[in-house]
């Protein structure tokens, strides 16, 4: 299988993440919106009678701040030179709100917006087979993985193409959930799409089929060390995890090399459960509010005691960081790669209002075991191995000529020959 290259979440016919979202899971997020003080609006409503709705005077004064919106939507709705649809003007509004954060991991769902990435979590959906990172800088959005057997596979679609235009759409970062949606659809159906390769266009015409997404991959390397490819905190990852480490350690495993290269994160729970894997009881991590509160995370007892090494490089982000974090600080994991992207803070998905739209929203920062700060930092390796120049990347699972999991692989065996 192709090796990958990279908030948030979307892994549909692509991954739609920017450098990855570290994200808590919507179970309990009610009551923690409500400990937080991010209760609905709506939430001081005093008594209703017959067509009569009482509310308190604070309440009034709030609700008076949307008469513009209001006043807008009826100016819309009595003068547009077509009939509108009230809904689509509210969600537009919600979406509007949530972008004027300025945060490019806050954003709103529609109702079919927030099913589809439930759907997509669940690791299998009907397209082409690609994952895609877009970056907001730039604008670019590159392949960074093609899954196995996939119409991208068999189009001879490559790790580092970029996503230039799909049907008649341009593609940028900025509509990248336009062109996902169009390369989405019935399986058996053809959609043109474009990548640039060394500048030059490269055109294909993929039929759409069901693609299965492994977030896992692992195997035994020469001198009986593990290796675990991670590459995204979704779906049933920590379970397939935790069974790889299982199989490798009584295979004869002597250590571990956790590839995390490109893995853009995903949910904190699966890197949580993941890291307690090889820690004992202690701080995992702790994440900070904007009030300064301080909530702390912890892993158990019990851990597989084996030397580590971790790889990653500028697109290991989120949940990667946490993880990679942990296991720096409390079991002495060697990082080998170069500096991870620094995506130090968690946004909580919640479901919102009554017709099952939802959001995402940033609600803290998280820093290391030992108090590292890794937003807009990252984490810096042990052993820094650059991709020599020109080199993109493009090695067959476990293959050694992969300079980056070579050294691994060499810092790996020093570890071993020291612990026997």
């Amino acid at each position: 299988m192709k090796k990958r290259l990279l908030v948030v979440l979307c892994l549909i016919l692509c991954l739609v993440m920017l450098a990855g979202c570290t994200a808590l899971p919507v179970l309990g997020l009610k009551s923690m919106f409500q400990e937080r003080n991010l209760e609905n609006a709506g939430s001081h409503l005093a008594e209703a009678s017959g067509d009569m709705v009482t509310i308190s005077k604070e309440e009034y004064e709030r609700y008076q701040k949307y008469d513009t919106l209001l006043e807008i939507m009826a100016i819309v709705e009595e003068n547009y030179y077509e009939d509108t649809n009230e809904h689509d003007l509210l969600d537009g509004a919600a979406a509007g709100m949530l972008s004027a954060i300025g945060d490019p991991y806050t954003y709103y769902y529609t109702a079919e917006e927030y099913a589809a990435m439930w759907e997509d979590d669940e690791g299998e959906y009907a397209g082409v087979g690609i994952l895609i990172s877009a970056d907001y800088t730039t604008g670019i959005c590159t392949a960074i993985r093609i899954f196995t057997g996939s119409p991208a596979e068999k189009a001879g679609v490559l790790r580092g193409d970029i996503l230039y235009k799909v049907e008649d759409l341009y593609v940028t970062a900025d509509n990248l959930n336009d062109a996902v949606d169009i390369m989405r659809g019935t399986p058996g159906t053809d959609v043109k799409v474009t990548f640039l390769r060394d500048g030059e266009e490269r055109e294909t015409v993929m039929t759409r089929a069901v693609v299965s997404v492994n977030r896992v991959e692992s195997g035994m390397l020469e001198g009986d060390i593990g290796y675990i490819y991670l590459y995204e905190f979704a779906g049933d990852c920590a379970k397939k995890f935790t069974e790889a480490v299982e199989n490798l350690t009584s295979s004869g495993a002597k250590g571990f090399i956790i590839d995390l290269r490109d893995n853009p994160g995903g949910w904190v729970s699966d890197a949580e459960t993941i890291g307690d894997l090889f820690l004992d009881k202690g701080l995992l991590y702790y994440i900070e509010y904007k009030d300064g509160t301080r909530e702390n995370t912890y892993s158990t007892d019990g851990k597989v005691d084996l030397p580590l090494v971790v790889l990653v490089n500028e697109n290991s982000a989120s949940s990667s960081e946490i993880l990679t974090g942990a296991l720096k600080d409390r079991v002495n994991a060697t990082v080998v790669g170069v500096q991870s992207y620094g995506k130090g803070i968690i946004q909580a998905v919640t479901p919102v209002g009554k017709d099952g739209a939802g959001m995402q929203l940033t609600i803290a920062q998280y820093f290391t075991p030992n108090g590292n700060k890794v937003h807009k930092i990252g984490i810096t390796p042990d052993i820094e191995v650059k991709l020599p120049e020109g080199d993109p990347g493009i090695y067959e699972f476990g293959d050694l000529k992969d300079p980056q999991l070579k050294k691994a692989w060499e810092v790996m065996k020093e570890k071993i020959e020291v612990t026997q």
